[in-house]
């Protein structure tokens, strides 16, 4: 399950997608209220999301956040795997954070390995496929 902190940094970034190329930076205050995020959490979120490249920021009055790269060039993939790790839901078939599991006698012959190693390229197919382009233009359309 996606953790609430996921959510809210979805949020705020699909929000930030929706901006025209080119307008001003985005206030936290108004990021926080049109994405429905506490402010309080936006901004360790923000900070997290700057600090791996995915916005740029701007001080001083007309300052604010903006997308570090065109919204087609993120995906739901790359935001997730900056607030929660490792896609993979065991450590032994993770990609990024690999570590043996303590109990397992054989990763060969584990047959909870082979599946988990099977959601984890489909969760991360789907997701990496996904760009905030394209989830905005699907949550437009279905508007």
């Amino acid at each position: 399950m996606l953790t609430q902190r996921s959510r809210y940094a979805l949020r705020a970034m699909l929000f930030l997608a929706q901006a025209q190329p080119g307008s001003p930076p985005t206030s936290m205050t108004r990021i926080a209220a049109e994405a429905n995020v506490p402010r309080k959490f936006l901004e360790l979120i923000l900070a997290d999301l700057r600090g791996a490249g995915l916005l740029d920021s701007h001080r001083g009055k007309m300052g604010g956040y903006r997308l570090a790269r065109p919204a087609h060039l993120i995906s739901l993939g790359d935001i997730i795997r900056i607030i929660e790790g490792p896609l993979a839901l065991v450590p032994c078939v993770s990609r990024t954070a690999y570590r043996p599991c303590t109990d397992c006698k054989s990763e060969a012959d584990c047959a909870i390995r082979h599946a988990m190693a099977r959601v984890r390229d489909e969760t991360a197919r789907i997701l990496d496929g996904t760009s905030l382009a394209d989830a905005t233009a699907k949550s437009l359309a279905a508007a």
